[in-house]
């Protein structure tokens, strides 16, 4: 953690003596165009090389101008022709002036910096506002405010809360326009809340916070599970139709989809793998979507070969003829 330096730079100050400079005929206005012209310069004519111009200026040497003591001495000119030193009209002191002045909008700031490691973001800025209002008194015009990847990741959260919503409800719509039945598109979207029953269990097993490319991970997940729904699903349907009792179609869908629903969880587990044992540049944020996502996978997997059928038995009647 480090601060922003905003002292610390020595400064000569000139604080005129207004009683002095009333005797010898001066005014604040001459001290400060004498000091000005020796310390900053002052333009005395233009020097042409062709057709360019360069101001000519003239200013004490470096190493007077950071004298004190030569300083003092400095000549100021009196109305009536004569000279007084700096020193006999105004005092010099040096002190420590603002190294520098930032400000944001109009008000001035300074920065606290830190690199949170080993927890989430979120949970390390709720506690520090936590402790800052307890045991941090601001005085009356100063406030606090977190910004950086914080202020980033709150706008990111702010975004994830209409996109997660709206991301599962045209998943249903989907759904719904598939099999043209609310009972078949409710039955597939059930594989959602066990996938993400596992992408959480995943990263709690795994130690990892609650993160943006976790929420990430999340909307992917939902997609891989609704997609294994529907080819259990459909081959239940399809068996159906061709006069198959509930059981049968069941049990001889069920092994039909078997391996294509098998190949699909450990392809897409496999292929997030390495994403997922990262330590190197990156892992930061590609270990906690791919935790999700493989966690979320093998609990959807689960479902769709022992929950969904289970499911579907008790949710649609037999209506074809027994045998």
């Amino acid at each position: 953690m480090k601060a922003e330096q905003v002292s610390g730079l020595p400064l000569l100050t000139v604080q005129p003596r207004r009683l002095e400079l009333a005797r010898f005929g001066l005014t604040v206005a001459d001290v400060q165009d004498a000091v000005s012209a020796a310390i900053g310069g002052r333009e005395t004519g233009l020097i042409y090389e062709g057709d360019a111009r360069y101001p000519l200026e003239v200013r004490l040497p470096e190493h007077l101008r950071v004298d004190p003591q030569a300083l003092a001495r400095l000549p100021l000119a009196r109305p009536n022709g004569n000279y007084v030193p700096l020193a006999e009209v105004a005092q010099m002191t040096s002190v420590e002036g603002p190294n520098q002045i930032s400000r944001d909008n109009g008000k001035r700031r300074i920065v606290v910096a830190a690199n949170v490691r080993g927890r989430d973001l979120a949970g390390f800025v709720a506690e520090a506002r936590g402790e800052i209002q307890r045991r941090v008194k601001l005085p009356p015009g100063y406030f606090v405010q977190y910004g950086g990847t914080f202020e980033q990741l709150a706008s990111a959260a702010e975004r994830l809360r209409t996109v997660v919503p709206l991301a599962l409800l045209l998943i249903f719509g989907l759904l719904l326009v598939t099999f043209g039945s609310v009972k078949d598109a409710l039955l597939v979207f059930s594989g959602v809340p066990l996938a993400l029953t596992g992408g959480v269990l995943a990263l709690l097993l795994r130690g990892i916070p609650l993160s943006i490319t976790a929420g990430v991970g999340f909307i992917t997940l939902s997609g891989v599970a609704v997609l294994t729904g529907v080819v259990m699903v459909s081959a239940f349907r399809d068996l159906l139709e061709r006069g198959k009792t509930i059981e049968q179609a069941i049990i001889e869908g069920a092994l039909l989809r078997l391996r294509p629903i098998l190949m699909i969880g450990l392809v897409a587990s496999l292929g997030f793998l390495p994403m997922a044992l990262n330590t190197g540049t990156g892992a930061e944020v590609q270990r906690p979507l791919a935790t999700v996502v493989i966690g979320g996978i093998l609990s959807a997997t689960a479902l769709s070969l022992v929950v969904l059928p289970a499911l579907y038995r008790i949710a649609t009647r037999d209506n074809s003829p027994q045998t």
